[in-house]
């Protein structure tokens, strides 16, 4: 399930649906969303009218306001359509695209049950490539959706070495073996990181993630990193040459609740490279 918005990171978006339904044999769903709130935004600018001009105004704003939702729509389905075209033209020839008049978050809810994973831009339309934000939309698509999230940065590029941030919790477990199982990863160079104290307990939970890895296909490296775990992992694919990054979304360890909190947003907005987020 790929959402598109027409943003500069719409492009990377179906790169990399592209590229994970070549690896898995997925079917790419492709969604754009029209906010009806934001058309109801504009309708209320109304009230300000005074007067006898009030009613042609408002006759005038309504005649408005109906071209703007078919030049809308008629915008989405362009979106789409170029968005479907891109990742054909990749070799993805199992390509559905849907329009839909909803908040995003519900869309999300409603039609994820149907997917193995979502993909999202860091940012969208509402954000330029320089922005220090992530996309206004991501937190809430991240916390809504039950699946892995592929949050796309700003253009794709091959994919051969992968970095599971790892603390032995319940997440970034999931996230192992989601890794050791899923054919989207097979062949790809994995490397498991955690960041604390070298305890004898943080060295089995890595030999663990490890043997796990390692029944899954993968001849995976563990490292033990020294410093804050922010720091430490995107200074590791910085340095390491690391392509993707996947990490668990929710937690209280000190590496889990990077990704949503305070210190998450800096997390994903320094690394430049692809992000999967597990529940």
């Amino acid at each position: 399930m790929a959402l598109v918005d027409g943003s500069a990171y719409s492009e990377s978006v179906c790169r990399h649906a592209a590229w994970i339904a070549k690896r898995s044999g997925a079917q790419v769903k492709l969604y754009h969303v029209l906010d009806p709130r934001r058309a109801q935004g504009r309708r209320d600018l109304s009230g300000s009218i005074r007067l006898g001009a009030r009613s042609q105004l408002m006759e005038q704003l309504s005649d408005l306001d109906e071209q703007h939702a078919k030049l809308s729509q008629a915008q989405g389905r362009a979106i789409l359509e170029d968005a479907k075209a891109l990742i054909e033209a990749e070799g993805v020839t199992d390509v559905i695209t849907r329009l839909r008049h909803d908040d995003i978050v519900n869309t999300v809810e409603q039609k994820e049950a149907a997917a193995d994973m979502i993909v999202i831009g860091k940012r969208g339309e509402a954000a330029g490539l320089e922005s220090p934000h992530l996309g206004s939309n991501f937190e809430r698509i991240v916390r809504a959706s039950h699946k892995p999230v592929f949050v796309s940065n700003r253009s794709f590029a091959p994919i051969d070495r992968v970095l599971i941030a790892y603390d032995g919790g319940v997440s970034s477990m999931k996230a192992v073996d989601h890794v050791a199982r899923d054919p989207m990863f097979a062949g790809l160079k994995v490397i498991v990181a955690t960041a604390g104290q070298d305890t004898a307990d943080l060295r089995r939970a890595l030999e663990k993630a490890r043997a796990t890895l390692n029944a899954g296909g993968h001849e995976a490296e563990v490292k033990l990193l020294k410093g804050a775990p922010d720091k430490a992992l995107a200074d590791l694919v910085e340095t390491d040459g690391i392509d993707l990054l996947v990490m668990g979304a929710y937690g209280h360890s000190r590496i889990r609740t990077l990704v949503i909190g305070s210190t998450t947003t800096g997390m994903i907005r320094s690394c430049k490279v692809p992000v999967v987020l597990m529940r």
